[in-house]
């Protein structure tokens, strides 16, 4: 005569779902999450309407609260709280999660403030690039004490008292120096004053 093993019974109450949400998260106890899911799923999706969830979203966030509960189950700390109350938990912070989700505002493709600065043409890159080539030819041809204060000044954006601190001048000579030289560059360029 074979032996008979005998189980014992849950135990009433919260040590009940304790238990079982224990078994869960030690062994993945497949029919301890069923009788986890038949009692908790209905009373889940109650909570979420009783919150002001429509009914499919309340079905959705009951589904997703026990995907949760069996995947977290190692979670649970019977000392800290009873199942009833960890599940509860979970379910709450994930509607949280899909209140904070709903209010981020949706993003319009075509809102001017998300569209980047416009490519130039073509033929306005290549003027641009002739009309730099031209200003450098007309810096190169500068006399060098006029090509330093314009280094300075346009592309090292140094302001006009550092630059006369900096070459020993005064701040005079770097104005008339900065004005002599761009009288010719643009008369290099071919622009009038």
């Amino acid at each position: 005569m074979p032996d008979i093993v005998a189980t014992e019974p849950p135990k009433p109450g919260g040590d009940r779902w304790n238990d079982l949400l224990s078994l869960v998260a030690d062994t993945s106890d497949k029919e301890a999450f069923a009788q986890l899911f038949r009692h908790f799923a209905p009373r889940v999706k109650a909570y979420m309407l009783r919150l002001g969830v429509d009914g499919p979203g309340a079905e959705e966030l009951a589904q997703e609260t026990m995907i949760s509960v069996w995947r977290k189950a190692g979670l649970f700390d019977p000392r800290r709280s009873g199942a009833a109350t960890w599940i509860f938990t979970v379910a709450r912070n994930l509607r949280l999660d899909r209140l904070r989700k709903e209010r981020r505002p949706c993003l319009d493709p075509d809102d001017p403030m998300l569209i980047g600065e416009s490519l130039p043409a073509a033929d306005d890159l290549l003027d641009s690039g002739r009309r730099e080539l031209k200003i450098r030819q007309a810096v190169a041809a500068l006399p060098p004490e006029q090509a330093e204060v314009i280094g300075l000044s346009f592309y090292e954006d140094t302001p006009h008292g550092e630059i006369a601190q900096r070459l020993r001048i005064p701040l005079g000579t770097v104005k008339s120096r900065l004005r002599l030289a761009m009288k010719r560059i643009r008369a290099h360029l071919g622009e009038e004053e």
